[in-house]
């Protein structure tokens, strides 16, 4: 199904041409398109619908979701201070994720048709076209049929008592990625920290792509040892 030479039209739904590619694949994935406007993804209307998430629909959805959880543990007779200990627990396991996530499975390297077609559907798109707003949040529905091994895998490695409360840390700290994820894409930040922020993702798009793989922070990045280079740095190499 890998096709010699094969050229991709943009102006045809994209998701079902990008397998042809093969081992070219790579390559054109990361050549970023800097356009606001995304591509179209499928044919069927309803699937492309469901292909794009407005941002502010991940707190809009989720927040409410993270709150019960931690009133759970609450009414089940968890101390607040011990709440807030577990809530942030969740928090930093999630960072740890995300991390990993980006890096092992998102920039995962592919050549064959539906291995192509599946990295391009799960992070491909968003180093092709980085400036896509609607493609920037995770979809609700995917989210919430992830949750529930998640939410299970936690059950079993906690208490009755903690799991609510981790696992609402954890969906917090999915929540305050995707909102700092679209933020350091489309906003325009007036403070040292975000200003970083920005600069340190949008080099990891626009520079050096197997680099600076957290979103919310560069903390794993230190740890693993997958900082980006400075400019100086990079020169020098």
């Amino acid at each position: 199904m890998v096709a010699q030479n094969y050229a991709v039209d943009l102006n045809k739904p994209l998701v079902f041409q990008v397998g042809h590619l093969g081992e070219a694949y790579q390559e054109w994935v990361h050549q970023p398109i800097a356009s606001k406007e995304g591509p179209r993804f499928f044919e069927n209307d309803f699937i492309e619908f469901l292909t794009r998430t407005v941002w502010w629909a991940v707190p809009v959805i989720w927040l409410p979701v993270v709150c019960w959880f931690i009133h759970n543990s609450v009414q089940l007779g968890l101390s607040c201070p011990r709440v807030a200990l577990f809530v942030a627990i969740g928090i930093l396991v999630w960072t740890l994720l995300e991390y990993s996530l980006h890096r092992f499975l998102f920039h995962i390297e592919t050549k064959t048709y539906w291995g192509n077609t599946v990295h391009y559907l799960l992070h491909g798109c968003h180093h092709k076209h980085p400036m896509d707003g609607l493609r920037l949040v995770f979809p609700p529905a995917a989210t919430a049929i992830l949750l529930f091994p998640f939410w299970n895998l936690v059950k079993l490695m906690s208490t009755p008592v903690v799991a609510p409360a981790l696992f609402g840390g954890g969906l917090l700290g999915y929540v305050m990625y995707d909102c700092t994820h679209y933020y350091v894409h489309h906003g325009q930040p007036k403070t040292e920290v975000p200003r970083n922020l920005k600069k340190y993702h949008l080099n990891h798009h626009f520079r050096i792509q197997n680099k600076g793989f957290g979103i919310t922070s560069s903390l794993w990045d230190r740890v693993f040892g997958t900082l980006p280079p400075t400019k100086e740095g990079a020169k020098s190499m």
